[in-house]
């Protein structure tokens, strides 16, 4: 019988193995054979970005839904925050000239 305890250290890295409680998050991203941006997928917990990457895999691409799949880390993501959508998306709205709703299509101009 051991004596090692549940939450051991794995002398070769230095990280403790608790769980994947103690794995950070990672944002997954699937670019599908129909289209040619990345799409938001989900998250899952990994250790480490090779291991998000195969997890990604298995998780969001088993029925051949994806060609390529993107890991970014939770915390490296900035993002702008819902209650703040009137003042930080302001300035762009006072530039009707980026709007071209009211320009006139000239005739014979295709796929525009």
């Amino acid at each position: 019988m051991s004596d090692t305890p549940s939450s051991a250290t794995d002398s070769a890295s230095g990280t403790s193995s608790t769980g994947a409680a103690d794995w950070p998050l990672w944002e997954v991203f699937v670019r599908s054979r129909r289209g040619l941006s990345h799409t938001h997928a989900g998250s899952l917990h990994a250790p480490d970005a090779e291991l998000a990457l195969r997890n990604a895999r298995d998780l969001y691409t088993r029925r051949g839904e994806g060609i390529s799949l993107w890991v970014v880390p939770s915390a490296s993501i900035t993002a702008s925050s819902p209650d703040e959508k009137d003042p930080f998306f302001e300035p762009a709205a006072d530039k009707p000239y980026r709007h071209p709703t009211f320009y006139e299509i000239p005739e014979g101009v295709k796929h525009l």
